[in-house]
């Protein structure tokens, strides 16, 4: 059974029109056999809460910095307000103070909120996202487009800034107050292409303007109105509006700018045609209520929606529909790679960092976000659906970008340790596939077997080689028992380990698409113990990462892959002193893969050793192959 594949050598393969009312009609039956992913650490939100008081600090100095006049931020986890403070003026000269109910206008924040509001119509089949735009707001059907071969605009391209309008900040900024007349007076009159729609992510006000003019003719009622009745008032939102005059006395905060070293006030803009694109204002308290209900459309379960749209729609939202650049770069030569890969989802922003925080531990985490800046204000709110975790901020200061501010916080957070992802469950299925497994390992059993296998499973490798290599696993490490926390990559998929008279065994699994799920694929590592040359040549080269190759391991380098094994040793530096970690295959003697734990993350090490003379014959060394990010 166990087979050498390069240079890995041991990895063993074993055994083992009517679309969207169809859509808002359709209700799948629950299936009892997903179960959600879940939270390991029953001490979390103590942990969080620990570093709650960070988070402030950081955002407080931030405003300092930035001449902010007053803020208000909140602190979500699983989609509850959990810590809010409001800090500074809401209105300078009398030096009014910001609460958590102090309303400020939040701009592009309310992309989302018209999104929601498309995503509500398209779950009552009222229309579709891949409709013309120019079917709602016929002002439209005459827009020259750039190419003879472009496609015309669809509601999806709208959503997500595809449909090929030039970036309009701050443009459209000024444009908040148009009326309906000015507005299809504009729409009429053309609008110029920076690229051919569906070719490229522009950021575009005017697109989420023309949304807004469709969710007004598909529901029959004003933009605003339709929100206020269908998002807001549902979510419990009585304090956010799109006119500021309705704001209760002493609640709402003016806007200012920095200039000449003094706060000078902003005019509040009136909201108008472009309301769609940023005409909201909300306080924490109720912004929490809004970030709560995404956070919670996360991870999809079987508890009862609560709305205003589905949980299915909300997660559709916040998952990329346009890819943007990724960026790579650092914050000086010497510190490590910030590398971010992003998208623009609907009305919202997607991404998946590495980015280091202070203790040199990089960490991948999906953020959905979404600033807003208007003439007198700044605002950003974001969370990581994968952790529960949220953060919002609301400031008065034109223009005011709480991004860096924010990211900081979320590192302030992971210090605590309490900021992890959840973690998937296997699906029944699954478990009984890992016992059955399990259970072939220790005694080889045609009729478990059979009952397991998926059609492909012995055709891809025959009946009689796999119990061949069953029985030369347990020649080289007798009985083997499943030992420790079964590991699910998804429901259907998962590794666990199994230790033995003689070493270890890990084993994976995958099931098939059939019903019931059976087994597909079962891969199997064997790690017997290291024997003294074995196990030297590894713990010399664990001491040896990061640096010219000292003098001791320079001795055991021998034959033409001498010179990269130094290389890939002086490239380590980045990670870090190490240490032998985890074995995760080896045939004790002479070969072993190997796990190496280092400071600032883990590389792995495969390594191949002359059993008469010592002398490491082959020897590479990578990043660790665990989705970890790279220092």
């Amino acid at each position: 059974m166990i087979r050498t594949a390069g240079a890995c050598a041991l990895a063993v393969s074993l055994l083992l029109p009517a679309r969207a009312a169809a859509q808002a009609l359709a209700t799948p039956a629950a299936s009892p056999a997903m179960p959600p992913p879940q939270f390991m650490d029953p001490a979390r939100a103590t942990k969080l809460a620990s570093g709650f008081a960070e988070v402030e600090q950081i955002l407080r100095a931030y405003a300092e910095r930035a001449h902010i006049p007053g803020f208000a931020f909140g602190i979500l986890v699983d989609g509850k307000l959990a810590y809010a403070r409001g800090f500074g003026w809401r209105e300078v000269p009398g030096n009014l103070p910001v609460d958590t109910d102090t309303v400020f206008r939040i701009a592009s924040m309310t992309k989302s909120f018209t999104a929601v509001a498309i995503l509500k119509l398209r779950d009552e089949g009222r229309l579709g996202l891949d409709d013309p735009a120019a079917k709602y707001v016929p002002e439209l059907a005459g827009l020259a487009y750039p190419t003879l071969d472009s496609a015309p605009i669809t509601i999806r391209q709208l959503l997500s800034h595809s449909e090929g309008f030039p970036e309009d900040n701050p443009w459209g900024d000024r444009q908040l107050a148009a009326t309906d007349a000015e507005f299809s007076a504009m729409l009429r009159g053309g609008i110029p292409f920076s690229t051919p729609p569906g070719t490229a992510f522009e950021y575009s006000n005017y697109g989420f303007a023309i949304l807004g003019r469709i969710v007004s003719r598909v529901s029959g009622m004003p933009y605003s109105e339709y929100v206020t009745a269908s998002i807001l008032r549902p979510l419990g939102m009585t304090s956010t509006t799109f006119e500021a005059g309705s704001v209760p006395a002493g609640r709402l905060a003016l806007g200012y700018r920095w200039e000449d070293d003094r706060w000078k006030a902003e005019p509040m803009l009136a909201d108008g045609a472009f309301g769609a694109m940023g005409g909201l204002l909300t306080s924490i308290n109720d912004l929490a209520r809004y970030v709560g209900f995404n956070v919670s459309a996360w991870p999809a379960s079987d508890l009862p929606e609560r709305g205003p749209i589905r949980r299915s729609s909300a997660r559709e939202m916040q998952q990329a529909a346009r890819a943007t650049a990724p960026v790579v770069t650092r914050d000086r030569t010497a510190a490590p790679l910030r590398v971010e890969a992003g998208a623009y989802a609907f009305g919202l922003n997607v991404t998946e960092r590495c980015r280091p925080i202070d203790s040199g531990v990089q960490r991948l985490a999906r953020m959905v976000s979404h600033g807003g800046g208007l003439p007198g204000f700044g605002s950003f709110m974001a969370w990581l659906p994968d952790h529960g975790v949220g953060i919002v901020v609301l400031g008065n200061r034109t223009y005011a970008g709480w991004r860096g501010a924010v990211d900081r916080a979320f590192d302030a957070l992971a210090r605590t340790g309490g900021l992890q992802p959840r973690v998937p469950q296997p699906a029944p299925a699954l478990l009984d596939a890992k016992d059955a497994v399990s259970k072939l390992i220790a005694a080889w059993d045609d009729r478990l077997a059979d009952a397991i296998a998926a059609d492909n499973l012995f055709l891809d490798e025959s009946k009689d080689r796999r119990r061949a290599d069953l029985d030369l696993l347990r020649s080289r490490h007798g009985t083997c028992r499943p030992t420790g926390r079964f590991e699910a990559e998804n429901a259907l998929r998962g590794e666990w380990r199994l230790a033995c008279d003689r070493g270890e065994v890990s084993a994976s699994v995958t099931l098939a698409p059939t019903m019931p799920p059976k087994v597909q694929h079962v891969s199997l590592r064997s790690a017997l113990p290291l024997t003294g040359t074995l196990d030297d040549a590894l713990k010399r080269t664990a001491a040896a990462m990061g640096t010219s190759a000292a003098p001791a391991l320079e001795a055991l380098l021998e034959g033409p892959a001498a010179g990269a094994a130094r290389a890939d040793i002086v490239a380590a530096a980045p990670w870090g002193a190490c240490q032998v970690g985890r074995v995760l295959e080896s045939d004790g003697v002479t070969r072993a893969y190997v796990r190496l734990a280092c400071e600032r993350g883990g590389l792995d090490a495969v390594l191949v050793v002359d059993a008469a003379s010592g002398k490491i014959t082959y020897l590479t060394i990578g990043p660790a192959r665990d989705g970890s990010c790279l220092p």
